[in-house]
């Protein structure tokens, strides 16, 4: 997140897809979409602390109900049960 940010957008001026030397526009979105997924990644880490602190890892924050181990051994930060996640992201 430092290097993206400190780096910061390289293109000068304004240029659109398919303009010359647009190379510099799809590496600046590029940079700002994995900016953009990291600190969502830290915020994250972020909310599982807080639960961690709180006594309530590992219960959905939705349900109520337990976080199953195997869920959270592959994803640490998980807020949900699988079906809970599925459910939000068919929304």
């Amino acid at each position: 997140m430092a290097a993206l940010e400190r780096d910061g957008l390289r293109e000068a001026a304004r240029r659109e897809p398919g303009d010359r030397d647009a190379e510099e526009l799809y590496e600046d979105e590029l940079a700002e979409g994995r900016l953009a997924e990291l600190r969502d990644q830290l915020a994250s880490v972020g909310r599982a602390e807080e639960r961690l602190a709180a006594g309530t890892y590992g219960i959905s924050i939705e349900s109520g109900k337990a976080i199953p181990d195997d869920r959270l051994e592959a994803h640490p930060t998980a807020e949900r049960t699988v079906e809970e996640e599925a459910r939000i992201r068919r929304a």
